[in-house]
């Protein structure tokens, strides 16, 4: 298997692991990392291209302004998040200024991996993998579910935003029935932990099965 033409070619599988914001998405990956999956998390894609003194952020700062910035000069992700999903123009700007640096990371990670485990199992954490058209990037995607109501209780507990904020953000993505209904795979993660741990691990023997038999 090859993830792509920028990628060594190896038996590697590819998994594009995404879901709406406040799904779970972590937690899966956190279990399939468990049984020996590697992750790759856009996120902290894009908090590595955004620190201080590097291209990216420079000009995020230019566009944005210096309101931005944090006492600590790094970017206020908040206040960041607040200002470009009231504004679908200002968050694609974000987004052609993220994606290319976050992407030429992703490639780089999946070869050194590659290189060191022609058999591995990476997981592409993506928490925008279909709006964004990244579906080509890897082998099988995963939808981590839970139902709108419950991502918009967990979203504005977990970062304390009004659930005008959390609509706001739910709408930048395609809802999470649409997702789901795009996978490969579809993991409910609405229940215990034993149970989204018990769906992991059935999934996690299919996808060895898969890679087996290319």
């Amino acid at each position: 298997m090859s993830s792509g033409p920028n990628t060594v070619k190896t038996n590697a599988l590819l998994l594009g692991v995404t879901g709406g914001i406040a799904s779970g998405k972590t937690t899966v990956a956190n279990f399939f990392e468990d049984l020996g999956a590697v992750i790759i998390d856009f996120d902290i894609l894009a908090r590595q291209v955004v620190e201080p003194g590097t291209p990216c952020f420079g000009e995020i700062v230019e566009f944005f302004g210096q309101k931005i910035v944090d006492r600590d000069g790094h970017l206020d992700r908040k206040m960041l998040s607040g200002i470009v999903f009231e504004d679908e123009r200002k968050r694609k700007k974000l987004e052609g200024l993220l994606h290319p640096r976050i992407f030429d990371i992703f490639i780089s990670r999946t070869n050194e991996i590659t290189k060191k485990d022609p058999d591995a199992i990476i997981q592409a954490v993506i928490p925008l993998l279909f709006e964004v058209g990244l579906k080509h990037l890897v082998h099988k995607t995963l939808v981590v579910y839970v139902p709108r109501e419950r991502q918009l209780e967990r979203l504005i507990k977990r970062d304390r935003i009004t659930r005008d904020h959390a609509v706001n953000i739910l709408k930048a993505q395609l809802p999470i029935d649409e997702k789901a209904g795009m996978a490969d795979f579809v993991i409910n993660n609405e229940n215990s932990l034993d149970e989204t741990r018990r769906q992991v691990e059935e999934l996690w023997e299919k996808l060895k099965q898969i890679q087996a038999n290319p």
